[in-house]
């Protein structure tokens, strides 16, 4: 569905499956749990930015882009996804990495590799503001260069433009609230990772526009920030509203972020995501990242078991890709350890 007058291409293959965990709910003694399967979209080993990437790349060919920048982590989901969308598209890709160059390539960065990204920028530093300020310089000297070769360089933001989170997101709950009425049943939560934010200010957009607010959504913050998570999915839903003049606001009292699964840092592995990560796999052959969503199932758990949701609730958990993660040494090593009997 289009929402707005904001360009869009079709990417993905939409809506993505919604399935019910029947077996986690009944070890759990829960509520009813499904899972949306937006690691199943159909682009670059899926996930939740080509939601966003369709409406941002829209942006990049109405001007003429050539080529994309964007950026992220070493072991970034967004940049592969951007990679693989430009590559469906016909446009070169430049990544610039916050990080050091790995001795070996795994994960996300392999996939990367074996998609053809034209050229990776590694950026070190030694907190986030620094680490910003050298993202931000590494652009701009890559648009100058790219420029002076003849490109028409098209800069991405990690996590893609608020916005355009916003509008894929909104995108989502109308699907879930479609399939969900085949079978006669409706959602009490739904339950996203919450990294950059978009995703969960889509969901907070799309459930005032098409339930009138009677899910509760859930954000599990993945990463430790200075500025407050509620404030910041608050703002993005503003500016999603405003951009559709749409006479609706939101504050942060309307948005939920727990901070209580982040562990030491993004991407440390926990025990507490291992065992969530080992335990879907186990009752639903389904398999989360260790990143995003095998923290954000820690939460989901942890709340089953603090009797947080009711029994006859249906509980809608947001999966938003991530897989390659799970094979990054770093995270690999993790989940091998205390396995010698295997």
């Amino acid at each position: 569905m289009q929402v707005g007058d904001v360009k869009r291409l079709s990417l993905g293959e939409f809506p993505t499956p919604l399935q019910e965990l029947k077996n986690l709910s009944d070890y759990l003694e829960g509520p009813r749990i499904f899972i949306k399967r937006d690691d199943l979209d159909g682009l670059g080993a899926g996930g939740n930015k080509l939601r966003k990437l369709e409406y941002a790349l829209a942006d990049a060919k109405k001007v003429g882009a050539t080529v994309i920048i964007t950026t992220g982590a070493v072991q970034t989901n967004h940049g592969r996804l951007t990679l693989a969308s430009a590559n469906k598209l016909g446009l070169k890709t430049v990544l610039i990495l916050t990080g050091q160059e790995p001795e070996k390539f795994t994960g996300n960065i392999l996939l990367d590799r074996v998609m053809g990204v034209s050229r990776i920028h590694y950026v070190g530093a030694k907190n986030p503001e620094e680490k910003k300020q050298a993202v931000e310089r590494k652009v701009g000297e890559v648009v100058e260069d790219l420029e002076s070769e003849g490109e028409k360089p098209y800069y991405i933001p990690v996590g893609c433009d608020p916005l355009h989170g916003a509008l894929g997101y909104s995108n989502a709950v109308l699907e879930i609230v479609n399939q969900l009425n085949e079978g006669s049943l409706a959602a009490d939560y739904l339950v996203t990772a919450n990294g950059t934010a978009s995703t969960q200010s889509g969901l907070v957009l799309g459930n005032r526009l098409y339930t009138h607010d009677e899910l509760k959504v859930i954000g599990i913050s993945v990463l430790p920030r200075s500025v407050d998570p509620t404030h910041q999915v608050a703002d993005q839903a503003n500016r999603a509203a405003q951009y559709l003049d749409l006479s609706t606001s939101f504050s942060s009292e309307d948005v939920t972020v727990l901070t209580d699964y982040i562990g030491k840092d993004y991407a440390v592995p926990t025990k507490a995501m291992k065992e969530a990560v080992e335990l879907v796999a186990r009752k639903e052959g389904l398999i989360l990242d260790p990143v995003y969503t095998g923290k954000a199932m820690t939460g989901l758990i942890d709340l089953v078991r603090k009797k947080k949701f009711g029994k006859d609730d249906i509980v809608v958990f947001i999966h938003t890709g991530g897989l390659p993660g799970l094979f990054a040494s770093g995270q690999a090593d993790f989940f091998q350890q205390g396995r010698k009997d295997l």
